[in-house]
């Protein structure tokens, strides 16, 4: 059975059901989430999910069933408010849902077959998939999962410090943790440092961060749903607090349910982090159409 692309939308959703057409970044307005999904399909996904939000599902279909048609199966996953499908018969008034493991839990009715989680607005390449897929199909279990580990030199940003999930990694390649770094940056000198509250520490350029591409099962489910009850209950006077994917992890690997193999990548991250960055996405886009890795016109 063919993996499924399980994308993380319900943000990029509330952006496109404005209709202000999200960020192009390719010669014909692509998006950077038509690159993921062109490289999810030459690598040998099956389906393409997307989490978004109920009420924008109609102006997003319009947008990607025109261009997916025929290429791979959609399906979409609405992401609320709502608590009583996890039976927790309360109303918590919040600005922005629970967070990217609490969209992932959105999908537990709809994917029965092992599937990858990754942003919509973050570019990972093609290489990134295709070693997704190979560990989808050949290695993971319901006690075995994975994330792509990129190196953190080759996701930062020239315009700031940026926020990153740097991994610890063991000897067998296996995430031991991972820790939410908020300010990291090239120094002068092209070195890396993080600042947090006891100053400034140095980290190797080949430390493997998550750009949040995750390898599950759907055991996944069923392993996160009593997490989120519980956080919900700890967090209900909390609006900002969300349930976030390494949460998951970090529990499951220190509760000895699942190892989180660290899947090494040399490909180029980029996302928009700073308005500064769209030129730069842009330029990096049209360097690959011009090596030959996608065509000028993606869906044609």
């Amino acid at each position: 059975m063919k993996p499924t692309l399980l994308i993380l939308a319900a943000g990029m959703a509330s952006r496109y059901g404005s209709m202000k057409q999200i960020d192009g970044f390719g010669p014909n307005g692509e998006t950077i989430i038509d690159y993921s999904i062109h490289d999810a399909i030459r690598a040998g996904f099956g389906k393409v999910s997307f989490i978004i939000r109920e009420e924008f599902v109609e102006p997003f279909k319009a947008i990607f069933e025109p261009k997916l048609k025929g290429r791979i199966e959609t399906d979409y996953v609405f992401q609320s408010f709502d608590l009583k499908p996890f039976g927790i018969d309360k109303t918590i008034e919040r600005a922005k849902p629970w967070g990217t493991a609490h969209a992932v839990l959105a999908a537990r009715n709809q994917i029965h077959e092992p599937f990858c989680v990754i942003n919509a607005d973050d570019y990972y390449g093609y290489d990134s998939f295709e070693k997704m897929v190979k560990f989808l199909t050949t290695e993971v279990r319901d006690d075995h999962y994975s994330l792509i580990g990129y190196q953190i030199d080759r996701t930062l940003s020239d315009y700031g410090s940026v926020s990153r999930g740097v991994c610890e990694v063991d000897a067998n390649g296996n995430m031991t943790e991972v820790n939410e770094r908020t300010e990291v940056y090239f120094k002068e000198d092209g070195s890396v440092a993080y600042k947090d509250a006891t100053g400034e520490h140095p980290l190797p350029n080949d430390t493997r961060v998550s750009m949040n591409f995750w390898g599950f099962t759907p055991a996944v489910f069923k392993q996160s749903e009593q997490m989120f009850r519980d956080f919900v209950a700890a967090n209900e006077n909390n609006p900002k607090a969300e349930f976030f994917i390494p949460l998951v992890a970090d529990q499951l690997i220190k509760s000895g349910q699942a190892s989180f193999k660290v899947i090494p990548t040399g490909s180029k991250w980029f996302g928009v982090t700073y308005k500064e960055d769209k030129p730069i996405v842009q330029k990096s886009i049209s360097d690959l159409i011009e090596a030959g890795v996608y065509p000028a016109n993606l869906w044609s």
